[in-house]
């Protein structure tokens, strides 16, 4: 028998996103976002939930754009930073020894050494209660070549991305492929 937990924003696993951002003097910032994930495919976009009183809250509403970053597990204690820290007190870019680049798509930096960044044009913002919802329309992927798999496309395993425990507050990596999508329930 199930026990009731109650209404509790729990969810496994949950991705760890890095959002990138300007601030109005053109500074770039990083927070760690863990709201958030693909929501629609065509147009293909992301959605992010960011608390109003976030430095990247502002920053996302005057620019109009983000991007996000997905961390590898080498990177798990400056996307860790970036989330405890607020831009508004410094240079996370400068602290965690990140690299900005501008992306050339959108106005907003990412970090050179995140393994896949998806870069986004605000598309829709959605007021839900204590977080706001930005929906962002993917105008491009960009991966590390050495994180390609043989097919051109990303390779998870490659990427190593890392995933948040919201029950726990930790942080995990993935584990090996257990099956083919679309096929394995093919068979009952």
């Amino acid at each position: 028998m199930k026990q009731s937990m109650g209404a509790k924003t729990l969810l496994f696993p949950t991705p760890v996103l890095l959002v990138g951002t300007y601030d109005r003097e053109g500074k770039p910032n990083l927070m760690n976002a863990a709201w958030g994930g693909i929501c629609c495919s065509q147009p293909p976009c992301i959605a992010v939930s960011l608390r109003k009183a976030t430095y990247s809250y502002a920053a996302i509403v005057e620019r109009g754009a983000f991007t996000v970053g997905i961390p590898s597990e080498a990177l798990m204690a400056e996307a860790d930073y970036v989330g405890i820290a607020s831009g508004r007190d410094g240079n996370k870019f400068e602290v965690t020894g990140l690299t900005p680049v501008r992306s050339e798509l959108v106005d907003a930096p990412y970090a050179a050494e995140f393994p896949f960044v998806l870069e986004c044009r605000l598309l829709h913002t959605l007021e839900i209660g204590l977080h706001t919802q930005f929906v962002g329309e993917i105008v491009d992927t960009k991966a590390d070549a050495g994180v390609l798999a043989a097919d051109g496309l990303p390779d998870i395993l490659k990427i190593r991305p890392l995933v948040f425990d919201t029950a726990h507050r930790g942080y995990h990596g993935v584990g090996p492929l257990l099956g083919q999508a679309f096929s394995v329930g093919k068979k009952p």
